[in-house]
Protein backbone atom coordinates (compact mmCIF):
# COMPACT_ATOMS: atom_id res chain seq x y z
CA UNK A 1 0.00 0.00 0.00
CA UNK A 2 1.34 3.44 -0.82
CA UNK A 3 2.50 5.66 2.05
CA UNK A 4 -0.37 8.10 1.52
CA UNK A 5 -2.92 5.27 1.48
CA UNK A 6 -1.57 3.78 4.71
CA UNK A 7 -1.46 7.18 6.39
CA UNK A 8 -5.10 7.71 5.40
CA UNK A 9 -5.98 4.31 6.89
CA UNK A 10 -4.36 5.35 10.19
CA UNK A 11 -6.40 8.55 10.25
CA UNK A 12 -9.59 6.63 9.46
CA UNK A 13 -8.91 4.09 12.23
CA UNK A 14 -8.20 6.82 14.77
CA UNK A 15 -11.18 8.98 13.75
CA UNK A 16 -13.50 5.98 13.89
CA UNK A 17 -12.95 5.84 17.63
CA UNK A 18 -15.59 8.46 18.33
CA UNK A 19 -18.09 7.62 15.60
CA UNK A 20 -20.09 4.81 17.22
CA UNK A 21 -20.32 2.52 20.20
CA UNK A 22 -18.96 -0.40 18.19
CA UNK A 23 -15.95 1.62 17.09
CA UNK A 24 -15.12 2.44 20.71
CA UNK A 25 -14.44 -1.27 21.25
CA UNK A 26 -12.02 -1.18 18.34
CA UNK A 27 -9.85 1.70 19.54
CA UNK A 28 -8.40 3.27 22.63
CA UNK A 29 -6.52 6.48 23.37
CA UNK A 30 -4.39 7.02 26.45
CA UNK A 31 -2.48 10.03 27.72
CA UNK A 32 0.96 9.96 29.28
CA UNK A 33 3.76 12.32 30.22
CA UNK A 34 6.99 12.26 28.24
CA UNK A 35 9.57 13.01 30.92
CA UNK A 36 13.01 14.47 30.29
CA UNK A 37 16.05 13.60 32.36
CA UNK A 38 17.80 11.06 30.15
CA UNK A 39 16.22 7.97 31.72
CA UNK A 40 14.46 5.38 29.58
CA UNK A 41 10.66 5.37 30.00
CA UNK A 42 7.86 3.39 28.32
CA UNK A 43 4.13 3.69 27.75
CA UNK A 44 1.89 0.92 26.39
CA UNK A 45 -1.69 0.59 25.22
CA UNK A 46 -3.38 -2.78 24.75
CA UNK A 47 -6.29 -3.62 22.49
CA UNK A 48 -7.30 -7.27 22.57
CA UNK A 49 -4.24 -9.37 21.76
CA UNK A 50 -2.31 -6.39 20.39
CA UNK A 51 0.02 -4.12 22.35
CA UNK A 52 1.87 -1.00 21.25
CA UNK A 53 4.79 0.09 23.44
CA UNK A 54 6.61 3.40 23.03
CA UNK A 55 10.02 3.51 24.73
CA UNK A 56 12.14 6.65 24.79
CA UNK A 57 14.74 8.78 26.54
CA UNK A 58 14.73 12.58 26.29
CA UNK A 59 16.49 15.66 27.66
CA UNK A 60 15.62 19.31 28.27
CA UNK A 61 12.47 21.16 29.24
CA UNK A 62 9.71 19.79 31.43
CA UNK A 63 7.17 16.99 31.13
CA UNK A 64 5.01 17.08 28.00
CA UNK A 65 1.53 15.51 27.72
CA UNK A 66 1.43 13.02 24.83
CA UNK A 67 -1.27 10.67 23.49
CA UNK A 68 -1.19 7.11 22.22
CA UNK A 69 -4.05 5.69 20.14
CA UNK A 70 -4.39 2.08 19.12
CA UNK A 71 -7.04 0.70 16.79
CA UNK A 72 -8.05 -2.45 14.99
CA UNK A 73 -9.84 -2.49 11.63
CA UNK A 74 -13.33 -3.98 11.40
CA UNK A 75 -11.98 -7.02 9.55
CA UNK A 76 -9.26 -7.48 12.23
CA UNK A 77 -6.54 -7.38 9.57
CA UNK A 78 -4.89 -4.04 10.48
CA UNK A 79 -3.67 -2.77 13.83
CA UNK A 80 -2.66 0.88 14.14
CA UNK A 81 -0.63 2.72 16.74
CA UNK A 82 -0.13 6.47 16.83
CA UNK A 83 1.97 8.37 19.37
CA UNK A 84 1.93 12.16 19.29
CA UNK A 85 2.10 15.46 21.10
CA UNK A 86 -1.27 17.22 20.61
CA UNK A 87 0.35 20.68 20.67
CA UNK A 88 2.25 19.70 17.52
CA UNK A 89 5.89 20.41 18.28
CA UNK A 90 7.87 18.77 21.06
CA UNK A 91 10.58 20.87 22.64
CA UNK A 92 12.33 17.86 24.12
CA UNK A 93 15.57 16.45 22.73
CA UNK A 94 15.01 12.70 22.18
CA UNK A 95 18.17 10.68 22.61
CA UNK A 96 16.35 7.49 21.55
CA UNK A 97 12.94 6.12 20.69
CA UNK A 98 11.41 2.76 19.83
CA UNK A 99 7.82 1.73 19.14
CA UNK A 100 6.97 -1.96 19.16
CA UNK A 101 3.76 -3.77 18.25
CA UNK A 102 2.93 -7.33 19.29
CA UNK A 103 1.05 -9.94 17.29
CA UNK A 104 1.36 -7.87 14.11
CA UNK A 105 3.86 -7.14 11.32
CA UNK A 106 4.50 -3.51 10.35
CA UNK A 107 3.25 -2.62 6.87
CA UNK A 108 3.81 1.14 7.17
CA UNK A 109 5.44 3.52 9.63
CA UNK A 110 6.38 7.17 9.59
CA UNK A 111 7.86 9.56 12.11
CA UNK A 112 7.43 13.34 12.29
CA UNK A 113 9.51 16.10 13.84
CA UNK A 114 6.34 18.23 14.01
CA UNK A 115 2.73 17.06 14.23
CA UNK A 116 -0.10 19.03 12.64
CA UNK A 117 -1.58 21.60 15.07
CA UNK A 118 -2.70 25.21 15.09
CA UNK A 119 -2.69 25.50 11.31
CA UNK A 120 0.77 23.94 10.91
CA UNK A 121 1.22 20.72 8.99
CA UNK A 122 3.14 17.54 9.72
CA UNK A 123 6.88 17.64 9.06
CA UNK A 124 8.14 14.09 8.41
CA UNK A 125 11.47 12.77 9.61
CA UNK A 126 13.90 11.89 6.85
CA UNK A 127 13.73 8.19 6.05
CA UNK A 128 17.35 7.72 7.14
CA UNK A 129 16.52 8.94 10.69
CA UNK A 130 14.65 5.76 11.68
CA UNK A 131 14.58 2.05 10.98
CA UNK A 132 11.50 -0.09 10.36
CA UNK A 133 11.79 -3.77 11.25
CA UNK A 134 9.14 -6.52 11.37
CA UNK A 135 7.42 -5.21 14.50
CA UNK A 136 9.65 -2.30 15.62
CA UNK A 137 10.29 1.29 14.54
CA UNK A 138 13.38 2.80 16.15
CA UNK A 139 15.72 5.75 15.81
CA UNK A 140 18.85 5.26 13.71
CA UNK A 141 22.03 6.02 15.64
CA UNK A 142 24.04 8.79 14.03
CA UNK A 143 21.22 9.92 11.71
CA UNK A 144 18.29 10.72 14.02
CA UNK A 145 18.27 14.47 14.68
CA UNK A 146 16.59 14.07 18.11
CA UNK A 147 13.30 15.74 17.08
CA UNK A 148 10.12 13.68 17.43
CA UNK A 149 6.52 14.85 17.77
CA UNK A 150 4.53 12.01 16.17
CA UNK A 151 4.93 8.38 15.17
CA UNK A 152 2.44 6.38 13.07
CA UNK A 153 2.37 2.61 12.58
CA UNK A 154 0.02 0.39 10.58
CA UNK A 155 0.62 -3.33 10.99
CA UNK A 156 -0.94 -6.44 9.51
CA UNK A 157 -2.32 -8.74 12.16
CA UNK A 158 -1.89 -12.47 12.22
CA UNK A 159 -5.49 -12.72 10.99
CA UNK A 160 -4.27 -11.28 7.68
CA UNK A 161 -1.65 -14.02 7.32
CA UNK A 162 -4.06 -16.93 7.74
Amino acid sequence: MARAGCALMVVILICAAGSSGAAAERSRTGEFDVRPGGLVHSHSETLGEHVCTFTYASQGGTNERWHMSVGISEDNKLFSCSVWRPQGKSYLFFTQFKAEVTNAKIAFANGFSQAAADGRGDIPLKEDEYIIKENIVTHKDGSFKSELSKLLIVARTRHDEL
